[in-house]
């Protein structure tokens, strides 16, 4: 492909993602200086290289699966934020009582309200979190809430109907010596160690240990489950309204994979490096028309993966732009 041929496509990329308009060579004779003709002969050689591909409903052309590989790997250039993005994003970034995980979270749906695209976080598992408080809170009758606090900030409560003869207060030791023997454990080792360090300490010292040895088990046990990996889909009724997702049997099929939380995992999961990764089409695992852009991150020890899924004909350079942006600031704001 030579120098012309690669500005050819960079138009008709950037004209169709912007517009949904198959690109005929007319529009295309002002912007380069030449004739309809040329202009065709050049569309004519893109297409036999399987760059662009004719769209049956009119006489234009729009680019192809290999067309917007080429575009993103060697044409694409990376676009700036605008002030008014930047200024949504920072007023997340900026607020220093906001945890890391809610910040990429609270910036994820901006950029989800921005692009109209569906944002994918796959945050920290449970091992990341460590034990640093756990309270008991009586509330009415026979009832508790069991408070889990983490380093990283996350908060879990889990109410509990005690039996009858259960005292509260028995509880409340049960969990000042929980706090004096397992801060810092991971939340995911939490259950294993009350087994074998916990219970036979509260065996001699708690009446009724076994029930209360239950509670607070299932309480951690729960908590490890529900922040196994942490996945967070936003705006999945957004990338429905795309175009390309026009008839109802596509449009069910990938409500349906939206929904199923492994699914997604399997997708976003980010292995390798920090670096953007793209996979567009069939690579994505999603849909042959829908784009899957993520970027894994490794902050202060907290680590996860931000993604964005929208459709092939997606503005990759503002895309990337902005997934950029938020990784970067939340970064430089962590290590102040």
């Amino acid at each position: 492909m030579d120098k012309r041929q690669e500005e050819l496509l960079k138009a008709i990329v950037e004209s169709y993602v912007k517009t949904v308009k198959p690109v005929g060579s007319k529009s295309l004779c002002q912007k380069f200086h030449c004739s309809s003709a040329t202009i065709r002969n050049e569309m004519a050689v893109l297409e036999s290289l399987g760059y662009i591909e004719k769209n049956h409903i009119s006489s234009g052309r729009v680019p192809s699966e290999l067309g917007y590989k080429y575009y993103v790997d060697y044409l694409m250039e990376p676009e700036k934020l605008t002030g008014s993005d930047m200024l949504k994003l920072q007023t997340i970034v900026k607020n220093q009582d906001l945890v890391l995980s809610d910040a990429i979270n609270k910036c994820m749906e901006i950029i989800s309200d921005l692009t109209n695209y569906a944002s994918v976080v796959l945050g920290n598992n449970s091992s990341g979190n460590l034990l640093k408080q756990v309270s008991i809170i009586p509330i009415e009758n026979n009832k508790i809430v069991a408070l889990v606090c983490t380093n990283k900030g996350v908060v879990e409560n889990k109410q509990f109907v005690l039996p009858e003869s259960t005292d509260v207060s028995e509880l409340i030791k049960t969990s000042e010596i929980i706090n004096k023997m397992l801060i810092g454990t991971p939340i995911n080792e939490v259950a294993s160690r009350l087994e074998f360090e916990i219970k036979p300490v509260i065996a001699k010292q708690i009446h009724d240990y076994e029930a209360i040895y239950n509670i607070f088990y299932n309480a951690f046990n729960d908590f490890a489950s529900d922040h196994h990996q942490d996945v967070r889909v936003v705006g999945k009724a957004k990338i429905l309204e795309q175009p390309e997702y026009n008839d109802a049997p596509t449009i069910k099929k990938l409500a349906y994979k939206l929904e199923d939380k492994e699914f997604i995992k399997h997708v976003v999961e980010n292995k390798d490096n920090e670096e953007i990764k793209i996979y567009i089409g069939e690579d994505s695992e999603v849909d042959k028309n829908t784009t899957v852009i993520k970027r894994k991150y490794d902050i202060n020890g907290e680590s996860g993966t931000i993604a964005i899924i929208g459709p092939k004909r997606m503005e990759y350079a503002r895309v990337m732009g902005l997934l950029d942006y938020v990784l970067d600031e939340i970064k430089k704001k962590d290590d102040k």
